[in-house]
């Protein structure tokens, strides 16, 4: 697809791009433009532009209102040590892109178009992409249903996808690596079996923050979910993967365990990542069960040392304290950082700024 290029006509000034960068924060502040496609059913994907950011008009009768179909990506644009702007693994976010899609009954995207339109934004705004350990420009491709009518029988006849995107720090802010408090959410369910679990849905985390808030009254950062049916598998965090760091203390190499992805969980693109990194990094990596009781009693008898959260906002962040309905709570190892947590967090992040050898290929050159 040829997108046409519609520049700012008065972009940001340096001086106020600067204070941005010099403290990004997270998802505040957007840069200058935006990437945009349509889709009909008759005419398939058209109308690929980059243009000024801004409002996008909507039907008050679109679909997307109603009956919310909408999906979203969550990914970073890198300044990379050796010069130039790159993106990780892009296309892994784009194939689960169209399996959120697929699952909304949305039409998928062509990888290289989804891929181009990430290009063009960055190379457009490659001023907005700050420097620093931790910083990045995070990217945000959406579609919605933009269909005029009420009925709901069939799934919308027109789309709309979108990129923008906002220069970032770490989601837990500089202090990535402080030690985060998690809620057990006992009361709420996430998602079940086949449902919209495993899709990068608006939907799912709507339906988060009732739990969230509960987590935050209760002095926590962030929500652990259970399964559906018994309340006492864990599934993932919000928004985040979760992985235990086992160590049997019988001279065998640490362990890092997370959840078996089901239609209930949203498979993570720093999680597949972390899989592959462990055995490099001389770590046994496996993807099991793990309930509440064995998660505290491993704790407990000092078998599970560390746990972390792991996303593409989020990074990596060390578990220290668990914390549930009926005054339950438990810390994992001393509570603190964990040197395989670090280590890994230290390895991923060395290959997404091109600090180290990137030998999966997984770095994608934009500028």
């Amino acid at each position: 697809m040829d997108f046409e290029i519609h520049t700012c006509e008065r972009p940001v000034s340096d001086e106020e791009r600067g204070a941005v960068l010099a403290a990004p924060g997270f998802g505040r502040t957007f840069t200058d433009h935006m990437v945009t496609v349509r889709w009909d059913e008759g005419l398939g994907w058209y109308d690929g532009r980059l243009e000024p950011y801004g409002p996008i008009s909507l039907d008050p009768s679109a679909s997307v209102f109603h009956y919310g179909q909408e999906c979203f990506e969550g990914m970073k644009a890198y300044r990379q040590d050796g010069g130039g702007i790159a993106l990780f693994r892009p296309e892994v976010n784009a194939a689960r892109f169209n399996r959120s899609a697929a699952r909304l009954a949305m039409p998928g995207i062509p990888e290289q178009t989804f891929l181009r339109a990430l290009e063009i934004l960055v190379a457009q705004d490659s001023d907005w992409v700050p420097d620093g350990a931790g910083n990045s420009l995070y990217l945000r491709p959406l579609m919605i249903a933009t269909q005029h009518e009420l009925g709901f029988t069939l799934p919308s006849r027109s789309y709309l996808f979108v990129v923008f995107a906002s220069p970032a720090t770490a989601y837990f802010g500089a202090e990535g690596v402080r030690p985060l408090t998690v809620w057990l959410s006992e009361e709420y369910t996430r998602a079940a079996p086949g449902g919209t679990g495993a899709a990068k849905v608006g939907g799912n985390y709507a339906a988060a923050f009732a739990a969230q808030r509960q987590g935050v009254t209760e002095g926590c950062d962030q929500v652990v979910w259970l399964d559906a049916a018994e309340h006492t598998w864990v599934e993932e965090m919000g928004g985040m993967n979760v992985f235990f760091v086992l160590d049997e203390g019988d001279g065998s190499r640490p362990r890092i365990v997370t959840p078996p992805l089901t239609d209930t969980l949203l498979p993570g693109v720093t999680r597949d990542s972390l899989l592959q990194l462990a055995p490099k990094l001389g770590l046994d990596a496996e993807e099991r069960p793990m309930s509440v009781p064995q998660w505290q009693q491993l704790c407990a008898a000092g078998k599970m040392t560390e746990a972390f959260a792991c996303g593409t906002a989020a990074v990596i962040a060390p578990i220290g304290k668990v914390k549930g309905a009926g005054g339950k709570a438990w810390t994992i190892g001393d509570g603190e950082p964990g040197p395989v947590t670090m280590r890994l967090r230290e390895e991923l992040l060395g290959i997404q700024y091109g600090q180290l050898p990137d030998p999966s290929a997984w770095v994608h050159k934009v500028c």
